[in-house]
């Protein structure tokens, strides 16, 4: 499978020094585009291993790292210049699977990033469980969404309508078909009762700011936008 490095490091020298060395072993690097929002890069990537520094611009490492932990299992090497034994502890505890000190050696790094990703897919590619949407994860294993550090639990009407929606992002989805969808999945719906989990949604996704996000198209049906 293509194998795709997420290096969180804002330091330009040590980052393009990194990507070209594993792109030599046929890695694929991506970095943040933006240190204040690495969230909606990481979702749209997806990669198989997550680099982190500790110092960066806006949040630390420590921050990422949390909010990664939050929505995958994706594996985390941390790569500091930090030498104190409590950001290696905070690290792993964190969830992180390695911490490398700064200056490193790149033989090391590439053999803990093989001996990372052998043990985290040998056993087959894992499929990912979330959707980036308008800066919000849902996370369809969990059927919730979350968004800047909150989390708002949808019940199973309430979330399969928005997955039809973001999935078709964009797109208008007809009521009839919304109901069919429903009525296919096992679901006990009729057209009252469509409306009243639209209107749930929207008060749930509220607390995000995405409650217009729904759009009603009046005798058409309804769409997911992208703000």
């Amino acid at each position: 499978m293509d194998l795709n490095i997420f290096i969180i490091e804002d330091d330009a020298a040590i980052f393009h020094s990194l990507k070209e060395r594993l792109e030599q072993w046929s890695f694929h690097v991506t970095g943040p585009e933006r240190y204040d929002d690495v969230m909606n890069t990481y979702m749209n990537v997806q990669p198989q291993l997550v680099i982190i520094d500790i110092q960066l611009p806006m949040y630390d490492g420590f921050h990422w790292c949390r909010e990664i932990r939050a929505v995958s299992k994706v594996p985390i090497l941390f790569l500091s210049s930090r030498d104190h034994p409590l950001d290696m502890v905070m690290a792993m505890n964190m969830g992180a699977d390695d911490y490398i000190q700064k200056p490193f050696h790149m033989d090391v790094l590439l053999a803990k990033i093989q001996a990372i990703l052998r043990r985290t897919y040998a056993y087959g590619e894992e499929t990912s469980d979330l959707i980036e949407w308008n800066g919000a994860i849902i996370d369809m294993k969990r059927g919730l969404i979350r968004k800047d550090g909150q989390e708002v639990t949808l019940t199973k009407n309430e979330f399969f309508i928005l997955i039809v929606l973001v999935k078709a992002r964009d797109e208008i989805i007809s009521r009839h078909d919304l109901i069919r969808k429903l009525w296919d999945d096992e679901r006990f719906v009729n057209d009252n009762t469509l409306t009243a989990n639209i209107t749930r949604l929207r008060q749930k996704l509220m607390i995000f700011q995405l409650e217009d996000a729904i759009v009603t198209k009046k005798g058409l049906g309804y769409m997911a936008a992208t703000l």
